[in-house]
């Protein structure tokens, strides 16, 4: 397969356009497309938490997907063998994750996590700059400025690291930056080894048209989290859920004809989220505590959308399930998601 990195290494531009016979077809998928079997500790015996990568990556290709990104440092050495034997028997691609360093004393920690990980033949690593939502983890315009300032210098921290060690840092659009903020961040970065990890629903979160950030972000992207989206209104805003590929309102082929403009062997991951709604309250003052450039016909034009893209059916609740009845609809959502992608957008 083709690789933005391989292109580097040949001196080729970046985004060159690259013919379609060589376009990345294969679907992989999120971690946190799992996040309940994977990080919930939900105690049942019918679904187990994975015991390590390689039972993800097994459990992943059994439903039908081709990829992923996983946590490819840190593994012991018979382990890692074991991951790169059956990824090659699979012909299953891999992106890595790692936090970002926080400070200089951070350095080496990120360091060794990189040259490991791309021991793994791994080339692009996904990160965030915010694990949680701008909206719900600051409450002043001074606290969010903090962030901003902190998650800069990391970015200056992790640059020359992947400079050396010739990888992709893909950071994800997070539910923290607004599309104009990322770019700055992005451009004052200036770097080809830094760019972005696409997701195509988060910032709805932030009051924004989803095609309008994937045309924004598509010429910066790595990678990308595929996800659909839909919306209901509530009190003091609306809700948002990821939901089954087909399902939302999101125009997903023309995403993809986008973002493949930009980079035709950019890999797709699905981002199924399994979980009740988000409740995005847009309507409180708390909400607007870090904004300052929303106009009020702005507002007026985006919760016109949200009314206009009304899911018809309610959002999926799953919190009054057992255990088992949502991890069961965990896997029952991706492969029905998996399915829809290789019928509907061209993935193989």
């Amino acid at each position: 397969k083709n690789s933005a990195s391989g292109a580097l290494a040949m001196g080729l531009p970046l985004f060159s356009t690259i013919p379609t016979a060589f376009e990345e077809t294969r679907f992989g998928a999120a971690e946190a497309t799992f996040m309940l079997r994977r990080y919930r500790k939900m105690n049942s015996s019918r679904y187990p938490d994975y015991a390590n990568a390689l039972e993800m990556i097994d459990h992943f290709s059994s439903l039908g997907f081709s990829g992923a990104q996983l946590t490819m440092h840190g593994l012991d050495s018979k382990l890692a063998k074991k991951i790169l034997k059956r990824r090659g028997e699979l012909d299953f691609y891999m992106e890595g994750q790692i936090k970002l360093p926080k400070d200089e004393n951070d350095i080496a920690r990120f360091d060794q996590q990189v040259a490991e990980t791309k021991a793994m033949e791994v080339e692009i690593i996904r990160t965030v700059c915010l694990s949680g939502r701008r909206y719900e983890n600051f409450d002043s315009r001074e606290a969010f400025q903090d962030f901003r300032n902190a998650s800069e210098k990391s970015l200056q921290l992790a640059e020359p690291i992947m400079r050396k060690h010739k990888m992709l840092l893909a950071v994800e659009n997070h539910k923290d930056w607004r599309t104009d903020e990322f770019i700055e961040i992005l451009k004052k970065i200036d770097s080809e080894w830094v760019g972005v990890t696409l997701d195509t629903g988060n910032n709805i979160s932030l009051l924004e048209d989803p095609m309008e950030v994937v045309k924004a972000l598509a010429p910066y992207a790595f990678s990308v989290h595929l996800k659909d989206m839909a919306v209901e209104e509530y009190e003091d805003g609306f809700l948002m859920s990821e939901v089954n590929l087909g399902d939302g309102f999101l125009d997903i082929s023309g995403m993809i004809a986008e973002i493949r403009k930009h980079n035709p062997d950019i890999r797709f991951n699905l981002e199924m989220i399994t979980r009740d709604p988000l409740k995005i309250p847009c309507l409180t003052e708390e909400y607007w505590a870090t904004f300052d450039k929303i106009s009020a016909t702005e507002l007026a034009v985006f919760l016109g959308k949200i009314k206009e893209h009304k899911s018809k059916k309610a959002l999926p609740r799953i919190s009054e399930m057992s255990a088992d009845e949502q991890l069961a609809l965990e896997i029952e959502n991706n492969k029905n998601s998996v399915l829809f992608a290789k019928k509907n957008y061209g993935f193989s």
